[in-house]
């Protein structure tokens, strides 16, 4: 039976004295209040949201963490120091977007800590002390008289509505001196929408303060507080100083580890703007073996790592594997699968002349590593360069579809232009293929500066069919690289194009090659042609050799012979000038390829398609050759690959505080906008044998629901049809002023 109430008469209720010296507000107390109801205020937490989602498109537009130099070389110095200035490059970590946080914490917690106490006093009351005039003023109203009397009818009208689900209240009204004047049935529904509300205010303070204790605050308070310094040196790990470490009891962080196969490490990286931090683990990791597997196109499809984890204080092993989405958890620290890295393979290079003077050799090292090198001068002395060994891939899968083809034109000057930066041209059909290992290295003077080179093990079929040794360089990570193409002998090797270049630059060789080339293009019965073909041979083997400068500028190649073409001929005869000296350097160099088989003991080129295809790349590499940045290229003979397995290492304390109002936060949502908050009041009056009653809906949300609902309990409470109540006519509006 719902509970029933009885209002006391009007004559009993006594009024409260006024406390004058109470109601005085002083004016700290006005301030404190309307600071209060500033931060409190829903404005004031819309405007800390929108502050956050603007900080979160720069932190996602932005590359966060990034090295100085990087924001340097992408936006100029005056942007680089702007974004420093402001945080930009550490957004998440700034103390302008922590201290908004904590406001819309501060904010967020008030509004509850204000309304909280209001919700639960309307939850507990179903508003039963409303006066009876009220109802007809209620968009959903309705009157029927009743047979039986004012309680037998609230009784019953309270039971049903008990049945269907509501909370009711009854109330026997009394007059001051005379018999009851009437029954309230008060009864309301759908209180999860109120509850909704807190749920998701308190959603958002529980997500704030997993996301701060989650975030930089912790390490940047031990920063501030435990006098901890970014390092910005290099070195070994174990050098680092104890300045720039953060104990194994760090609360809160967030690492890179990087583990090679066989290696064991318990320290992670933590970086920061201006250097790293170095985090202390309570374990250490050790890669036992680090899988990848791979889709057609190259890609990686699967990271896997086999590890033990060994425990420092303990010293307990215990083994785990560790996939992409799949972590492993150990002592309060998530172990994600990051990436993966050499782990310091074992590479043998092989050193091929790209200048004069410069001699074959090998060398080896480990990728990470460097080493010294020393090109002796032809005069001056000597040049130091560093030998940075960079990375290692053991398998690269490119796209050679619908690649373009190197033309012989007449115009030398766009057949040059046309083949270099032959890596930059676009392919519109995708054929991929597993083109072999590849190293790259850097080249470094002493200056300081350095260039990128990444050169391929095996030769690649480009789909002229002859293959090609492809060594590429850059000037900046910023850049493409760019691939000189150095075709493939017989045995599939660098060294009759090597041979050929080193003839090339041979006076002796070259004499003799034209002489032969001569002696085979002239016929005996004009004797007169041999002397003036001999002299432009060896004038175009001597331009294209870089030996003949034009102008006084220096320079080789196809570049050269173009530009003595500009400087030298008449416009009119250029063309047919241009197509009469290729023709007799191609026929020069080809003798001079058979001169430098024939001192090394080998037997002369075929005249066939495959020697034409070689000869035609041979002389395109020997022009680009001629600007190729480097004294020598380094060619892959050999690898001991060592794979590195790179984890992310996390502890989070404020994660499952997160998950929590993630989940606030749904159920909050789905209570506010699906849960409708009803309220219905029947007043009960007696009228002779029988009663009148009046009954009234009010609803959060005025829906078609709402009114199919209200003529529904009218037809059941108090008998009404459906097209007798106001469910569903508005109340009538005054007539407009003309």
């Amino acid at each position: 039976m719902p509970p029933i109430s009885r209002t006391p008469p009007l004559s009993s209720i006594h009024p409260c004295p006024t406390d004058t010296q109470g109601l005085r507000l002083q004016s700290g107390s006005r301030a404190l209040r309307a600071g209060v109801e500033l931060l409190s205020s829903m404005r004031f937490a819309i405007s800390l949201l929108t502050l956050i989602c603007i900080a979160s498109v720069i932190g996602t537009v932005l590359r966060q963490h990034e090295p100085a130099v990087n924001y340097v070389n992408q936006f100029g110095p005056f942007w680089a120091r702007l974004f420093a200035a402001l945080g930009l490059d550490a957004v998440y970590g700034a103390w302008w977007f922590l201290l908004i946080l904590a406001f819309l914490v501060l904010s967020t917690s008030l509004c509850i800590a204000r309304n909280t106490p209001k919700i639960l006093v309307d939850l507990r009351t179903c508003k039963e002390n409303i006066r009876a005039q009220s109802l007809v003023a209620f968009h959903h109203r309705a009157q029927a008289d009743l047979p039986a009397s004012a309680e037998a009818q609230a009784r019953r009208i309270g039971a049903l509505l008990a049945g269907g689900g509501w909370k009711v209240r009854l109330q026997q009204r009394d007059s001051a001196a005379g018999p009851a004047t009437g029954w309230m049935v008060a009864a309301r529904a759908g209180a999860a929408n109120k509850v909704g509300y807190i749920a998701a205010h308190s959603a958002i303070v529980l997500v704030c303060l997993g996301g701060l204790l989650d975030g930089d605050l912790m390490v940047r308070a031990q920063m501030l507080l435990g006098g901890k310094t970014p390092y910005q040196g290099g070195g070994s790990i174990a050098d680092v100083p104890p300045g720039h470490r953060l104990s194994e009891r760090n609360p809160s962080f967030r690492g890179n580890l990087l583990v090679a196969e066989g290696a064991r490490s318990g320290t992670a990286v933590l970086n920061q703007s201006d250097g790293v931090l170095l985090q202390e683990l309570p374990f250490a990791i050790e890669l036992k073996k680090f899988i990848v597997e791979y889709y057609s196109t190259g890609m990686p499809k699967l990271f896997a790592s086999e590890i033990v984890i060994h425990d420092k204080a303990t010293g307990q092993k215990t083994p785990a594997r560790v996939e992409v989405n799949h972590p492993a958890s150990y002592g309060g620290v998530e172990i994600y699968q990051s990436s993966f890295d050499d782990g310091g393979s074992l590479v043998q290079l092989r050193a091929v002349p790209m200048a004069a003077g410069v001699h074959a050799f090998e060398v080896q090292g480990v990728v990470g590593g460097s080493t010294q090198l020393t090109r002796q001068g032809s005069g001056a002395g000597s040049e130091l360069l560093t030998l940075e060994f960079t990375a290692l891939r053991a398998i690269n899968v490119e796209n050679f579809g619908a690649a373009d083809s190197d033309g012989n034109g007449v115009d030398v000057r766009a057949a040059v232009q046309a083949r270099l930066g032959a890596a930059n041209k676009t392919a519109t059909r995708k054929e991929l293929r597993n083109v072999g290992p590849s190293v790259g290295y850097k080249l470094r003077d002493a200056a300081g500066q350095a260039r990128e080179f990444h050169n391929y093990m095996l030769p690649v079929d480009m789909g002229d069919g002859v293959p090609v040794f492809l060594l590429g360089v850059r000037e900046s990570p910023a850049q493409p690289f760019r691939y000189l193409r150095i075709p493939a002998d017989g045995q599939g090797a660098m060294d009759g194009f090597v041979r050929l270049q080193a003839a090339l630059a041979d006076p002796d060789a070259r004499a003799q090659a034209v002489r032969r080339y001569v002696a085979q293009a002239v016929d005996a019965t004009r004797p007169d042609l041999a002397e003036p073909l001999r002299q432009s041979a060896l004038r175009a083997l001597a331009l294209f050799a870089g030996q003949s400068p034009v102008d006084g500028k220096p320079g080789g190649g196809l570049q050269a012979i173009s530009d003595f073409m500009q400087a030298n001929v008449p416009e009119a005869e250029r063309a047919r000038t241009s197509e009469v000296l290729v023709r007799i350097l191609n026929g020069s160099l080809f003798e001079l390829a058979q001169l430098s088989r024939e001192r090394a003991g080998l037997p002369p080129l075929p005249q066939d398609e495959q020697t034409r295809g070689f000869m035609t790349q041979a002389v395109i590499a020997l022009s680009d050759a001629q600007i190729y940045p480097a004294p020598m290229a380094f060619e892959l003979k050999d690898f001991t690959q060592v794979q590195a397995s790179v984890f992310q290492v996390a502890r989070a304390p404020g994660r499952n505080v997160v998950y929590l109002g993630c989940a606030l936060l749904i159920l909050g949502i789905f209570a506010m906008l699906y849960v409708r908050e009803r309220r219905v009041w029947v007043w009960l009056t007696p009228r002779g044998d029988g009663c009148q009653a009046s009954m009234a809906l009010s609803s959060n949300r005025k829906t078609m629901d709402g009114d199919q609902e209200f003529a529904r309990l009218a037809q059941k409470l108090i008998g009404v049809p459906p097209h007798e109540s106001s469910a569903c006519i508005p109340p009538p509006r005054p007539p407009r002023s003309p």
